[in-house]
């Protein structure tokens, strides 16, 4: 068998080897701690506490933990989600058990491969995920989260929620799973909560308590000669400007709307998915054989900077197009695929070997090129 191979992907996957631990999640200290993070571009200001810990995530969304700990979180003091397994990447959706459980059967694609992003899709409309979501996203520093960051809940944000929680007449917790249109309601213990943050520096006007309707009304009209204009005087049309400008600027949960909620939950899964499939790659890129030679080809699996631990059955392998390349058989002991040249010179086809990490849901797909030559 002769085996195309790339050069600088040999280059790629060394210097992956050194940065895998800190862009891939997974990685450990100078002792056995490991070192988790939450979501795909993380979701910073988060207080954690594990079995031999307590500390806040970083605005990569990253935590450290030892094997086989949970993970609570909090905003603050308002609590979040409760003893959640700790692992490499823990999603929104590992915050409930019911989710997490869903999580373990994977679906079948088009391509009779298991696929666990079908699964993943199907649990988006869950009630209290999206609830939960969209008050993460609604205490985002700016309005909108950028493309490419995550969530980054900052120390005032926090310390203005601290306090909302223990005014006696505000709510002190907030009810995730409640229907949807309770909990976006303006009354609701997320709403009331959210009011009461001004998401911006201390000592902007937007932080100030909106001027009343009275005080409005007892303003004086703004002169229509400009020359009259007194730069001392607030008049009733600053008043009514401002009052406008506060009252938009305060959050609600209607500015995160279920769309958005599922979008961002879609592409933070992706995102997830990507990279833990980065730590993986197959012993060839491309391979190219006679059509005389249809003794069977090895592929096999490979880990960057670490050794291969698939899932018990975790291995699938198909050919898109088999009368030119059949798959013959694949091992998850053996973490690889055997698969024979059976067309004439000209064809080709992918082997697409599909294949489950240990102690996680997700099904990650790599792909083979052969080529049948004279």
């Amino acid at each position: 068998m002769e085996l195309v191979h790339l050069r600088h992907l040999l280059l790629t996957l060394s210097t992956a080897v050194l940065l895998s631990a800190c862009s891939d999640g997974g990685g450990s200290g100078s002792d056995d701690t490991l070192t988790g993070q939450i979501q795909s571009h993380g979701i910073g200001g988060l207080t954690y506490t594990t079995n031999s810990r307590q500390n806040t995530t970083d605005a990569q969304g990253r935590f450290e933990y030892y094997p086989g700990e949970t993970l609570s979180l909090k905003v603050g003091e308002l609590p979040i989600a409760q003893n959640v397994p700790a692992k490499a990447f823990v999603s929104f959706l590992d915050f409930q058990p019911e989710l997490r459980d869903a999580l373990k059967t994977a679906k079948v694609d088009s391509q009779n491969l298991s696929n666990h992003a079908i699964t993943e899709s199907s649990l988006l409309t869950n009630q209290e995920l999206l609830n939960r979501t969209r008050f993460l996203m609604a205490l985002n520093w700016t309005e909108v989260i950028q493309d490419g960051k995550g969530i980054d809940i900052r120390p005032r944000v926090i310390n203005q929620l601290n306090a909302a929680i223990n005014n006696p007449d505000l709510p002190s917790e907030v009810d995730f799973s409640i229907p949807g249109t309770e909990f976006e309601a303006p009354e609701s213990a997320a709403n009331q909560l959210l009011a009461s943050i001004c998401f911006y520096e201390e000592g902007d006007r937007l932080c100030e308590q909106p001027p009343t309707l009275a005080d409005i009304e007892n303003a004086p009209e703004r002169p229509e000669n400009d020359e009259a204009i007194n730069p001392d005087t607030t008049y009733k049309q600053d008043l009514k400007s401002l009052r406008e400008r506060i009252l938009q600027s305060v959050r609600s949960i209607e500015d995160i709307d279920t769309q958005g909620a599922k979008e961002y939950l879609t592409k933070e899964l992706a995102g997830i998915t990507n990279a833990i499939g980065r730590q993986y790659y197959l012993s060839g890129h491309v391979a190219s054989h006679p059509a005389s030679d249809t003794a069977l080809k090895n592929i096999s699996i490979r880990k960057v900077g670490g050794d291969i631990a698939l899932a018990k059955n975790g291995v699938e392998a198909i050919s898109t197009r088999p009368q030119n390349v059949a798959v013959h058989t694949w091992s998850w002991q053996e973490a690889n695929a055997e698969y024979f040249v059976d067309g004439a010179a000209g064809g080709e086809s992918e082997i697409l070997i599909n294949f489950k990490p240990e102690k996680d849901y997700r099904w990650i797909r790599k792909s083979l090129r052969v080529l049948v030559t004279e």
